[in-house]
């Protein structure tokens, strides 16, 4: 298994990607060992001298102008973490919570924050070790980091709370013995204590400054956002293969992608899309038999103004990208501690706003990609539409085919434009007014997970559609089947090897979860770029 090494500044996107998918290790590089240890000097000196530090001898949020005593101040991290740990509602997913802990580490690594090298280690051990914190969803308002989300992480370094104790984690031995229980492989739910004490590793007791540079961040929003945005620039991608082979099947014009048009509109999605959508389309048989007795002038929107649509999408799926790319190399701490200088400083880098509003724009350009994909899906199974056999079913009235299929997909899109609506814009104090703006990060997150979900599901759909409507249009009045564009082929025969062509109704969901997996793993987009290299 490869190692990443964290050093606070160079982590990547998908670095954050395969950590939180078990695909590879955590390491500290000695330089922020380095910076750790020095930094947390520091914050021992200022102890030592009784010097007023908010969060290390003051309490919290409107209580930091409460002075706390010397030998008080371990119970008041501890309490801290107790206090935080309010959260509601579903439990985060296992790799939204390893992507927390990723970036938590990789925060705490820029030695910034005055904790001890020591409490870094655990965190590190594990996620190495797969002991993934069970931490509830909601209770985060963006401002102050996302406070409850990463108390709920710290219980279990502190051996409170409960854990997912995935099976990669157990030794041999415990493997042997858990699978005799029968339990299941994905993991147990066990006592953060038990995981713990099972891979040898000692709960923190924590000291002065830790609780608090452990929570202070926007870890949780920042996580859904880093995963999120590394699967958006794949299905991006997806969008145009599933719309190229719909533009076929719907015997559309290449026109539009010509590309003297885009270069007089020079966007940088567009142009990249609309090299695609030719690429994709080169040398079909199925073009060039319709281009001759083809008497329309120019297609619909959701056919014709596709680079327009997946390129502007696309170009906003860059923005995010660097927006996240920056914060995951960011101190969010506070206050932070500067070594070389011997101060510390009290700002608000734990404020969501960045991400707030880059997951906002991220489920709107999103939102589109699911819009336009409907559009052509509607197209698809609409006979009047497309030429097509209605529902794309031979038999239709005994059979209904494809027609509910649409259904689904103009659900979810019409459940996008709802979570489309921006959390940014939303502000509700707390803490007695002292955090009286709050970006409500969180809740953007969120959102646009779930929009990324339901947009790869709409896309699943159309390729579902687009390759059932290929099967006909291939044969219609031929006794030789005509190929299609060297890429659209390959997307095409990939997808009949793991989905029949429907020629009677049968359960609709099984063919679409296939499809689903097909876009989620990427499978889809490898085998088209295996075929004509990598799309842009």
């Amino acid at each position: 298994m490869k190692n990443h090494i964290l050093d606070g500044n160079r982590l990547t996107i998908p670095q954050v990607f395969d950590l939180a998918h078990e695909t590879a290790r955590a390491r500290l590089s000695p330089t922020a060992k380095r910076k750790i240890i020095q930094a947390r000097e520091l914050v021992d000196r200022w102890i030592t001298k009784g010097e007023i530090v908010y969060g290390v001898t003051t309490g919290f949020g409107e209580f930091s102008n409460v002075r706390v005593r010397r030998e008080d101040i371990e119970q008041l991290q501890e309490n801290l973490i107790f206090s935080h740990a309010a959260g509601a509602g579903d439990m985060l997913p296992a790799e939204i919570v390893r992507a927390m802990m990723v970036l938590r580490i990789n925060a705490l690594a820029k030695g910034y924050s005055g904790i001890r090298l020591s409490t870094v280690e655990l965190l590190m051990k594990m996620l190495n070790h797969n002991i993934v914190p069970i931490i509830p969803s909601q209770g985060s308002v963006g401002a102050s980091g996302d406070l409850v989300q990463l108390a709920h992480l710290v219980l279990a370094m502190m051996g409170k709370g409960k854990v997912i104790q995935n099976k990669k984690g157990i030794n041999e031995k415990s493997k042997v013995r858990e699978k005799r229980k029968g339990r299941s492989e994905k993991g147990e739910v066990v006592d953060a204590a038990t995981a713990l004490r099972r891979n040898k590793l000692q709960p923190v007791k924590l000291t002065a400054k830790e609780g608090l540079a452990l929570i202070n961040g926007t870890q949780m929003m920042t996580a859904y956002a880093a995963l999120a945005v590394h699967q958006a620039k794949h299905l991006a991608k997806i969008a145009d293969i599933a719309s190229a082979i719909s533009v076929e099947t719907l015997r559309g014009s290449d026109t539009a992608y010509d590309e003297r048009i885009h270069r007089l509109r020079p966007y940088k999605g567009q142009l990249a899309v609309a090299k695609n959508m030719r690429r994709l389309m080169r040398n079909s048989e199925l073009r060039e038999s319709h281009r001759r007795n083809d008497t329309r002038v120019q297609d619909a929107y959701s056919i014709r103004c596709i680079p327009q649509v997946h390129g502007a999408s696309r170009d906003a799926i860059d923005y995010v990208y660097d927006k996240v790319s920056i914060e995951i190399n960011s101190a969010n701490d506070n206050p932070l501690i500067f070594p070389k200088d011997g101060i510390h400083l009290e700002g608000g880098n734990f404020h969501g706003q960045p991400m707030a509003l880059a997951m906002d724009f991220l489920a709107i350009a999103l939102s589109e990609l699911a819009n336009i994909s409907e559009r052509r899906i509607e197209r698809l199974v609409n006979g009047s539409l497309s030429g097509l056999p209605r529902f794309l079913t031979p038999n239709g009235g005994l059979n209904s085919g494809l027609m509910v299929a649409q259904y689904t997909a103009a659900s979810l899109v019409s459940e996008n434009k709802v979570l489309a609506h921006p959390a940014s814009v939303d502000s509700i104090p707390t803490s007695a007014n002292q955090e009286d703006h709050n970006s409500m990060g969180s809740i953007s997150a969120q959102k646009a997970w779930r929009v990324l979900k339901n947009t790869q599901t709409v896309l699943a759909i159309e390729l579902l559609c687009a390759c059932q409507g290929m099967d006909f249009a291939r044969a219609l009045k031929r006794s030789k089947p005509l190929k299609s564009g060297a890429g659209t082929e390959a997307a095409y025969r990939f997808v009949r090897r793991h989905i029949k062509h429907l020629d009677r109704d049968r359960v609709l969901y099984d063919d679409i979860q296939k499809a689903l997996g097909l876009v989620e793993n990427g499978s889809v987009l490898d085998t088209v770029e295996k075929r004509i290299g990598f799309l842009d």
